[in-house]
């Protein structure tokens, strides 16, 4: 077991995840481990308490508690041949910078305490130690869809960097209860992380500014279809990146996301559908320097095909003049 570090972040580690970070200087020390020492403010930059998600700067001063030796921590067994196909059944593009993958309801992107399978475990299908690819954004666990990782280090830089400015244009598709009028607009606000009566630490609540905490939200939406009164198939588009934005957004307004169990509303649900959350991540539009974008797309999964059939929903009708309005 090594001391107490402080060590200095590098230009080259600049603008580098804190949880990123650690597994660059430290690569034995499982992620679970790095998560569990943020939560407990054991790591700190500058002095301060830190989430996973944050940037480096050059030059900012990591306090590292004391950490196992190599030896002492149990090696992972390797990737099942199982698993290595089922990475691989995900890929929908893949180029020299990234991977890009439909990701199904229910995957973990990345391990926790009660997360033995996820994403990040599953890029081993694709290389090791400095050739598995890169974590460059998040989905939820239960929102399907598209998530690109890079395959270099400088692609991960580069294209961590567009996400955290917004330049990476996303588009959701989801299913919501009752209509939503008027048909196409912009939902915003505040909100925060406030722990829930079961102990979970990512219930977003509404909240006003100033609030501790308090991070404002941008959502345009326009339905693009709709069930008579029981439920729309809306598109949506986040100008902000914050933490279940479109289901907290959603239920704010009072028409909640089809099996959205955390954030409800008083719309009955229709009968015969899956109980699964009805959010998917449908395109990306990644910037490309001397190119035009990069237009990615992920095909429906199939909890939500059955329901858009349920319900009448064509994705090829007036799809275009949706998305227009969305501009």
């Amino acid at each position: 077991m090594s001391g107490v570090q402080t060590l200095e972040v590098t230009a080259d580690e600049a603008e580098m995840r804190v949880d990123r970070w650690f597994k660059k200087r430290f690569p034995h020390v499982p992620h679970g481990m790095v998560e569990k020492l943020l939560r407990k403010g054991q790591i700190r930059v500058d002095g301060g308490r830190v989430k996973g998600a944050q940037r480096l700067e050059e030059g900012q001063a990591i306090r590292v508690p004391p950490l196992p030796d190599p030896g002492e921590v149990k090696e992972s067994a390797p990737l099942s041949h199982e698993d290595a196909a089922f990475a691989r059944s995900l890929v929908i593009y893949e180029d020299a910078e990234l991977i890009a993958l439909n990701k199904p309801h229910g995957l973990a992107v990345q391990g926790g305490s009660k997360q033995s399978r996820h994403l990040d475990r599953l890029l081993e299908a694709f290389g090791k130690g400095d050739q598995k690819p890169r974590l460059v954004h998040r989905l939820d666990k239960d929102t399907s869809g598209l998530i690109v990782v890079a395959k270099t280090g400088h692609a991960a830089k580069r294209l961590s960097r567009l996400f955290q400015t917004r330049d990476v244009k996303k588009t959701y598709w989801a299913i919501a209860l009752g209509l939503i009028v008027p048909k196409a607009g912009e939902i915003k606000g505040f909100m925060k992380k406030s722990t829930g009566p079961d102990g979970d630490r990512e219930l977003m609540v509404a909240a006003r500014h100033g609030d501790e905490g308090a991070q404002h939200a941008i959502t345009r939406y326009a339905v693009a279809d709709n069930a008579g009164k029981r439920a729309c198939w809306v598109v949506l588009r986040p100008e902000t990146g914050r933490t279940h934005q479109l289901r907290v957004h959603l239920a704010a307004v009072g028409h909640s996301i089809l099996g959205d169990g955390k954030y409800t509303c008083d719309v009955p649900v229709p009968e015969g559908l899956s109980h699964k959350l009805h959010l998917h991540a449908r395109k990306l539009e990644i910037p490309r320097t001397g190119k035009p974008p990069l237009v990615l797309e992920a095909e429906l999964s199939a909890h939500m095909k059955d329901s858009f059939t349920a319900l009448g929903f064509n994705p090829a009708d007036n799809l275009m003049l949706v998305e227009e309005a969305l501009e």
